[in-house]
């Protein structure tokens, strides 16, 4: 409800009622403003303006009234999905993908922040575009898995460009791994990219060409069999 309808259409009832039953008081409040708010709260505000009606009315609207935060939901990850781990000390890029779930466009300079945990060497924050509402974007952010194996958490959260933090909390869980296979896929991603430049690059960029086909085996799989080197060499694996 408008505070400006609110004034016009309550204040005979503000100047008729002189009731000092707080049931009645918080009833009244609840009326006024809407049956959202709940009992205790329209207490708090009555009580704040020692349970006069009109002075808890314009506490409330004054509390809602300022700019309200913008909203966020976090929609999926996009890389490192439950069950995909990492090598260590290997570097890797953490993407989300997440939505503007409110109804305005969020202000300028708005960025995802590192708010507890594990930072896993990446920057503390990184800038994210002004998102129209219901719309959707992905947020990536460069990490470089710990030497240690194990399972590692980083808390980040959005903030405005003044530091009010807003949405629905992101988490990166990261299993470090040896063996871990987030590298691998990335760089076959990567291949596949390098794989739709013209033809006449086919020989150079294609690593599954025939020049090229052991050095990328050798490179980029960590299940391969042992390679049996020509001319007496000692076997060799990636």
């Amino acid at each position: 409800m408008d505070v400006d309808d609110v004034e016009q259409s309550l204040l005979q009832q503000f100047s008729c009622m002189g009731t000092t039953d707080k049931d009645v008081l918080i009833s009244q409040l609840q009326k006024i403003v809407g049956n959202q708010l709940n009992e205790t709260t329209a207490s708090f505000f009555l009580d704040m303006n020692n349970w006069n009606l009109q002075a808890a009315v314009c506490s409330y609207f004054d509390f809602e009234s300022p700019n309200k935060l913008p909203s966020m939901a976090f929609v999926e990850d996009v890389t490192i999905g439950e069950g995909e781990s990492v090598p260590p000390c290997t570097r890797f890029t953490k993407t989300w993908r997440i939505q503007n779930s409110g109804e305005e466009s969020w202000p300028p300079g708005c960025c995802l922040r590192f708010t507890h945990g594990d930072q896993l060497c990446a920057p503390d924050r990184v800038l994210v575009e002004s998102l129209e509402p219901k719309h959707c974007t992905d947020v990536s952010v460069e990490m470089v898995s710990p030497q240690e194996a194990g399972i590692y958490q980083s808390k980040w959260r959005m903030s405005t460009a003044t530091g009010t933090f807003f949405g629905e909390i992101i988490w990166v869980i990261l299993t470090v791994a040896e063996g871990g296979t987030l590298a691998l896929t990335q760089q076959l991603c990567h291949l596949s990219e390098l794989g739709s430049q013209p033809r006449n690059e086919e020989t150079s960029l294609n690593p599954f060409g025939t020049l090229n086909r052991t050095s990328v085996l050798t490179t980029l799989s960590p299940f391969q069999e042992p390679v049996q080197q020509q001319d007496g060499d000692s076997n060799m694996t990636c």
